[in-house]
């Protein structure tokens, strides 16, 4: 007989980390999943003495294919249930698309959508066979509205918004639930990886805790919400676009972005 665990992507550091502590605390095994193998093994100890549940890490770069295909291959080798699938990884980058390294960008498309969607398809499919589970896919106020100065990061979490919903509708009345998690910024180091720094838009929305961020997300999944969005701020900035023209919109965040 199979075990059932969550799997976490993205989860050495940040919201990720936050939500693994909370699905250990809801007595979930973990399957944590990140680049950096050292971090993922404090987490997992920290976690199997605080919580006593079974954690399994794997260090890897999901934003090949090849990375994607070795977690499927671990998780089959453990014969261990995914029942609950977070897909958390992912990263930005600032600055105009033409003069923007175009790997880096080719890298986050394969990280932020490729390794989401693959993971998604292969889990999700056994979810509706055993008729229950949970998916949450963490996406960001940014889906809402166009990003100029990080277009395809804007880009690919406007994607990742409009999947998690659409598979939301299609799985409806099958026991599974699928969540798009949609934090604004927060304060996990993130917008500095970017390149952002302190930026306007971080003045215009304060940062909200990564642990806070966590907590809202999980809460939701756990309800089966389809749309998560933390906090008055972010509401706020997802309905204001529904008001505004489009070139209104972009010209707005092409402002904000310039003066970061």
């Amino acid at each position: 007989m199979k075990t059932n665990y969550t799997l976490i992507t993205g989860a050495s550091g940040g919201i990720g980390l936050e939500l693994a502590r909370l699905a250990a605390n809801n007595h979930q095994n973990l399957v944590l999943v990140a680049r950096s193998g050292d971090k993922l093994n404090t987490l997992a100890e920290e976690i199997r003495t605080t919580h006593q549940v079974d954690v399994k890490t794997i260090a890897i770069d999901l934003s090949e294919t090849l990375g994607v295909e070795e977690v499927i291959s671990l998780i089959n080798k453990w014969q261990i249930t995914v029942d609950t699938l977070i897909n958390n990884a992912g990263f930005a980058d600032f600055g105009n698309f033409a003069t923007a390294d175009l790997d880096k960008n080719l890298r986050m498309i394969g990280l932020n959508i490729t390794a989401l969607t693959h993971l998604t398809h292969h889990f999700l499919g056994e979810m509706v066979k055993e008729g229950r589970g949970k998916v949450m896919n963490v996406a960001s106020i940014a889906s809402f509205m166009p990003g100029p100065g990080m277009a395809v990061y804007y880009a690919t979490k406007a994607y990742v918004l409009s999947f998690s919903e659409a598979l939301s509708r299609e799985v409806k009345g099958t026991g599974v639930k699928v969540t798009a998690l949609c934090p604004g910024p927060t304060d996990t180091g993130f917008a500095e990886a970017a390149g952002l720094g302190n930026s306007l838009f971080q003045s215009i929305f304060p940062p909200y805790t990564a642990a806070g961020v966590a907590k809202a997300g999980y809460k939701a999944m756990i309800k089966g919400k389809t749309v998560a969005l933390p906090g008055f701020m972010n509401k706020l900035s997802s309905i204001i676009p529904r008001f505004l023209s489009r070139s209104l919109i972009r010209n707005l965040v092409y402002n904000i972005h310039r003066k970061h």
